[in-house]
């Protein structure tokens, strides 16, 4: 029989880490239950902290025994995890600003509750961000059941870094925000193959964002107002992270890391009213000029 599990405190969690993984839920106990258990698997970070904030409609995924037992394995690693419940919902920005309220560590990943990690992902991306010193790295995820369908037009988007990322200004009106078409089906799959890295080396790549697995430099994501928009915008909205990112790579700038180690569960989503794009009401409200 699956024992009660604890909960934990948010006083009790909140500490000087490395890194914490932040995962809003709902609805999606098996699909947290393999999200958890990619986490478990990783080495390298030791100690890395874990929240998850669920919104489901009925108990709360982390209580399948399943997602459970994935708590307990991480917390046996050494890993701190936090189980709590944002009710009533507000919209995906403010579940992102309060899971980021949550933390208090140098590096926050944000992490869809949809998505696998292999083993060495996460010591990658917290590498790659420590010698990039930029505002966030990511990885876009594969979608596996694309890996026979070929996309080399979407491959020209793909644009090595040769320095330390710098700060962008990326609107849907240039060239750049096509870059997101890389992150589309396995064309990350298909451009790592051809790379043909040697073990263990990565490389930074130009984005325009980056979804479903995200490491911020806490400090400069809050600088950059973290996920505070989300009073501006209505509570049926998609596209928080989009206007986080750009917000970020404005100021601190940011990279894409292959190879990518984040699997994409391909589970219908969970999130079927989309009536507003968040980073258009962000951007529409930053590009307005004011008045003198």
């Amino acid at each position: 029989m699956n024992r009660p599990l604890d909960l934990g405190t948010p006083e009790e969690f909140r500490a000087d880490r490395l890194v914490d993984v932040l995962i809003p839920t709902r609805n999606r106990p098996a699909e947290l239950a393999v999200t958890l258990g990619g986490l478990a698997a990783q080495d390298g970070v030791p100690g890395f902290g874990v929240v998850v904030s669920d919104q489901s409609d009925g108990d709360p995924a982390y209580a399948h025994p399943a997602a459970a037992t994935m708590v307990r394995a991480l917390r046996h690693r050494g890993h701190p995890v936090l189980l709590t419940r944002r009710l009533p919902r507000r919209g995906l920005a403010e579940h992102r600003a309060y899971l980021l309220a949550t933390s208090a560590a140098r590096y926050v990943l944000n992490l869809d509750d949809d998505i696998w990690l292999e083993p060495g992902a996460l010591h990658r991306l917290v590498t790659a961000i420590g010698e990039l010193g930029c505002g966030f790295v990511g990885n876009g995820v594969h979608g596996l059941s694309y890996t026979d369908d070929m996309r080399p037009e979407s491959h020209c988007h793909y644009e090595e870094w040769t320095g330390p990322p710098t700060p962008e200004r990326i609107r849907p009106d240039t060239p750049q925000w096509s870059r997101a078409r890389i992150h589309s089906a396995a064309n990350l799959l298909h451009i790592t193959e051809r790379l043909a890295l040697p073990p263990g080396a990565w490389r930074a790549y130009k984005v325009s964002w980056i979804g479903g697995c995200v490491l911020y430099d806490r400090a400069k994501l809050v600088d950059a107002g973290g996920f505070d928009f989300w009073r501006r915008v209505q509570e049926k909205h998609q596209g928080e992270d989009v206007a986080a990112q750009l917000a970020v790579l404005s100021r601190h700038g940011g990279a894409g890391i292959l190879p990518s180690g984040a699997y994409h569960l391909e589970s219908p989503t969970t999130v079927t009213d989309r009536d507003v794009e968040a980073w258009e009401v962000v951007l529409a409200d930053e590009d307005t000029p004011q008045p003198a």
